[in-house]
């Protein structure tokens, strides 16, 4: 454990911390959970779009600051410029996250603050919602709520259409791109409380790898037979 107090999901935060201030000659931070994979190999980031933004996160203006909805960002994949603004945002998020009374008391919070969110624990995803919303003239003008491409891409919506998308689709920007991460958010293979049965879980993250990985073996001649 990084940090025993800021455990499971909140354990980014102090690593992302460590991460800034070890390595101040890097100018981002990319995030990603370790349930997600990248399933585009060359689509490149649009950073000049994010040169006056600190924090880039897939999600929608609307439902975060006008609708307060606890899943109108999604944390499980994002940049973070190594700023001091970003270490101010850190010490900000973090105080919801010890595990325990605080983070129960602050669960509470947020299912009273948030649209649509249920009663559990306080979590980083909701912690950054309503952080946005409640206090949109500090932070809001640094960031940027990406919907463009998939910076993080539900599984339950992309992976069964794979197929469809190698016949079809195309890698990089468009109307019909190849998703560039998918993210296998409630899957818990390793644990016992997943929202989804962790057989469609392995075979689903299995054929993410697979689509992926045939876009490099590809360039080698190679494929696999089958996703």
């Amino acid at each position: 454990h990084l940090d025993k107090e800021l455990s499971g999901y909140w354990a980014k935060l102090p690593l992302i911390r460590r991460l800034m201030l070890s390595h101040p000659e890097v100018e981002w931070i990319w995030w990603m959970d370790s349930d997600a994979l990248f399933t585009d190999m060359v689509f490149e980031l649009p950073l000049a779009r994010y040169k006056d933004k600190n924090l880039v996160m897939h999600g929608w203006n609307e439902m975060v600051y006008d609708d307060k909805n606890w899943i109108g960002l999604n944390t499980g994949s994002f940049l973070l410029r190594n700023s001091q603004w970003a270490l101010d945002l850190i010490d900000v998020w973090a105080p919801m996250g010890p595990k325990g009374k605080i983070r129960t008391e602050a669960g509470k919070l947020l299912t009273r603050e948030l649209k649509d969110r249920p009663v559990f624990e306080a979590d980083d995803q909701s912690a950054m919602v309503w952080i946005l919303a409640s206090q949109k003239e500090r932070w809001a003008d640094k960031v940027y709520l990406e919907n463009h491409y998939y910076l993080h891409g539900y599984w339950g919506i992309l992976v069964d259409r794979y197929e469809e998308m190698i016949e079809s689709y195309h890698p990089g920007f468009g109307d019909h791109r190849w998703p560039l991460v998918t993210h296998f958010v409630g899957c818990k293979p390793c644990g016992k409380f997943g929202d989804y049965p962790v057989e469609r879980c392995l075979k689903q993250m299995d054929r993410a790898f697979n689509f992926g990985d045939n876009q490099i073996l590809q360039m080698y001649g190679f494929t696999h037979k089958s996703l």
